[in-house]
């Protein structure tokens, strides 16, 4: 009897803990990074500068329902390299379709306004960071498409702006499309009243801001988009609170295609090609 009272001490000793634990949830300071779309935010081109579209191509802005994103990395100053500045984030990459490529399947999203990631400020590396560069791997918005027998429509676009991608199947607006195999950046997919397309714009041709250029360029194909802090981010390791990383990217117009009738409308049934997926800017922002 003496030893079944122990036992049952020891068991109400053990959950009274557990409970003591589940009330009192780690307060470890994080790192929250977010994701808005800003349909008002100057639009640039692959040297960060401001662009208008070209002669011969029209463009609209999309309204993005969720992006993906593969790498993120804080660089401290303006001549940092790409990989050598502090690197937050690397997305899952696979060779199963051949060639080494992002890992569709493993991906995160997140939508307008939404937390892509959240990790302990403890595992971030002390020091100031002047810039930050994103790899972008994933784009789905809605568009407006002119149809023959419709009129125009609004469509759901699944543009892949990573520079190699590993899809065995995706859900686009209630439509299964299989691809189960690598696609190179530019490959794309449409839904509209349920039908389907896909295409594949041209590699290497997907705009990618880099104000840093001249300085610390990135490789073709690698959607690596480069935005400055409008102040230093500074990580002191001394944070007792979350500190919120708010990524503006730039929807400004940044589906674009040529134009066979010169009317400002997306019309695949006309020939007219995408040319242009690419987010066209990038700002980051601080708040506690």
């Amino acid at each position: 009897m003496k030893k079944l009272i122990l036992l049952m001490s020891a068991i109400t000793l053990m959950v009274s803990c557990s409970d003591d634990n589940d009330d009192n949830p780690s307060t470890e300071p994080q790192l929250i990074i977010k994701l808005d779309f800003d349909p008002n935010q100057q639009r640039l081109d692959n040297l960060g500068q401001p662009a208008t579209i070209p002669a011969g191509n029209a463009a609209q802005t999309p309204i993005i329902q969720s992006m993906s994103a593969n790498y993120i990395e804080f660089a401290p100053t303006a001549t940092t390299l790409l990989g050598q500045g502090e690197i937050i984030y690397e997305g899952a990459e696979t060779n199963a379709g051949g060639d080494m490529a992002i890992d569709f399947q493993q991906s995160i999203f997140a939508g307008d306004d939404d937390v892509f990631l959240s990790i302990p400020l403890s595992q971030v590396a002390n020091g100031s960071y002047e810039w930050v560069r994103v790899s972008l791997a994933y784009q789905e918005g809605d568009i407006q498409v002119l149809t023959d027998n419709v009129g125009e429509v609004t469509g759901r676009l699944a543009s892949f702006v990573g520079y190699n991608n590993y899809i065995t199947s995706f859900d686009l607006n209630g439509s299964t499309i299989t691809v189960n195999d690598d696609v190179l950046q530019g490959f794309w997919a449409f839904e509209a009243l349920g039908f389907t397309s896909q295409g594949q714009a041209p590699a290497g041709a997907t705009t990618v801001p880099n104000p840093l250029f001249a300085t610390s360029p990135v490789p073709q194909g690698s959607c690596v988009v480069t935005g400055e802090f409008s102040n230093s981010f500074v990580i002191t390791g001394n944070e007792t609170e979350d500190i919120t990383v708010t990524l503006s990217f730039s929807i400004n117009n940044s589906f674009e295609w040529t134009e066979v009738n010169n009317d400002g409308k997306y019309e695949p049934s006309a020939g007219e090609q995408v040319v242009d997926m690419g987010l066209r800017g990038l700002i980051p922002s601080v708040s506690n």
